[in-house]
């Protein structure tokens, strides 16, 4: 049952693209520097916008990912020997 709802929002998040997509087919003139300029969809402009946000969005949480991983491989490295040369634990006052 849920795995058909999640495809009945699929459905319906497409056709709302799709109806978007044909409502926006008016070419735009994109203008660079230099003189040069595309003469592109309105609606492929916002596509191509949208995703190089989603994948730099990716690639600056990918960062912080990376490094945590990195720390938790050299913590689990380290680990065993720290265990080696511990202190033995004193026995913990009573409680009260």
């Amino acid at each position: 049952m849920i795995r058909a709802l999640g495809w009945l929002l699929r459905l319906a998040v497409f056709v709302l693209l799709l109806g978007f997509a044909v409502k926006n087919d008016t070419r735009v003139d994109l203008r660079f520097f230099l003189g040069t300029h595309w003469d592109l969809p309105l609606s492929l402009i916002i596509l191509v916008a949208f995703a190089a946000g989603a994948a730099l969005g990716l690639v600056a949480a990918l960062v912080p990912i990376l490094k945590l991983r990195h720390e938790i491989g050299r913590l689990r490295q380290s680990a065993p020997v720290a265990a080696q040369t511990a202190l033995p634990v004193q026995d913990a006052p009573p409680a009260l």
